[in-house]
């Protein structure tokens, strides 16, 4: 039986996300109310989730450390709220909370969604700013620009982002959200059509080295967070089970490609996407255990994808190793 404290995912019929955000946005010139300024704010994530993985890292693609510090909630969280499990006394050294549902209840008393991460938090106030996940890393790339590192990528160059933009769509579509309505579909029907649709994108995806243009951009870091969760999660929890990612020779290559890059892998931590996953969704996995599989040393081997050409940041370089109190555990 679901443990009722950790709510419930599976809805009768097709899977429907709530896309509604707070869209408040943090600009260069505070329009909203909130300007771009170091250690105004901070950046709570958690590292087993897809959405909150992508800000952690384009934050570290453009160097943003330094002036944008992180909260990291850990990788289970009850019905109500993610929470501060992996702080001492679990609470949050900056925001001195346990939950981040505090946070949103500061700024809006009757907030009705769910709590979500990514999110960022106005540190004085200790209001939630913005949870909208898909806006927040395209304005890190075009708002916070006078804190990029010196090197940082660009990750959303002005004459590709048409091109992007509507990529960025069908990914989310299709494939990011796609799993999920594979994972939560509460009818047969509903699970058969998700799984159709899903397939079909990842089997026309791009072949060429990076999915728009010959350099990394926003485009590969929302494919790639779905991709680095298919085979520990996906697959088996989520049902997506036609092939794994290793049986799909040009995505699975792709993927390495990008978890060997400085500021991708290096923001994946498979235990805590694992025990997310496995242990939230008790309507899916009533018993909560966490597969000890699969073998995942795989993600360091040559991936061959230099053939292709590209160059990975562009006129850029590489961002430097990460702090010490963000790295994650190291593949074997």
């Amino acid at each position: 039986m679901a443990d009722d404290n950790m709510g419930s995912y599976v809805e009768p019929g097709e899977f429907r996300r709530d896309t509604n955000y707070i869209t408040t946005r943090i600009t260069a010139d505070g329009r909203d109310g909130y300007a771009v300024e170091p250690d105004r704010y901070r950046l709570v994530a958690a590292r087993a989730c897809p959405w909150a993985n992508r800000t952690l890292i384009v934050r570290r693609l453009l160097g943003l450390e330094p002036v944008l510090s992180l909260g990291l909630a850990g990788p289970t969280h009850d019905k109500l709220s993610w929470t501060f499990d992996l702080d001492p006394g679990e609470v949050d050294p900056v925001l001195g909370i346990h939950h981040l549902r505090d946070a949103y209840l500061k700024r809006f008393p009757d907030y009705p969604r769910g709590i979500t991460v990514p999110a960022i938090v106005d540190i004085s106030t200790g209001e939630v700013v913005t949870n909208d996940y898909a806006q927040m890393t395209l304005d890190f790339s075009t708002e916070w620009t006078a804190f990029h590192r010196p090197g940082a990528p660009d990750l959303y160059p002005e004459h590709l982002r048409a091109e992007i933009d509507e990529l960025n769509r069908e990914v989310f579509r299709e494939v990011n959200n796609g799993v999920y309505r594979c994972g939560f579909a509460g009818s047969q029907d509903a699970y058969d059509a998700a799984y159709t649709r899903l397939f079909a994108a990842l089997d026309r995806l791009s072949t060429q080295r990076y999915l728009v243009g010959d350099t990394i951009t926003e485009a590969d870091v929302r494919l790639f967070t779905t991709l680095v969760r298919f085979d520990p999660v996906y697959h088996g929890h989520f049902k997506t089970n036609r092939s794994k990612l290793t049986e799909m020779p040009v995505l699975w290559a792709y993927a390495r490609d990008l978890f060997q890059t400085p500021g991708f892998g290096d923001t994946v931590d498979f235990g805590q996407i694992k025990e997310h996953y496995y242990v939230v969704h008790r309507d899916v996995n009533p018993t909560g255990i966490i597969p000890a599989g699969p073998d995942l040393s795989n993600w360091l081997t040559p991936h061959g994808r230099e053939a292709l050409g590209g160059r990975p940041f562009g006129d850029g370089t590489p961002p430097p190793p990460p702090i010490p109190s963000e790295r994650v555990p190291v593949l074997a």
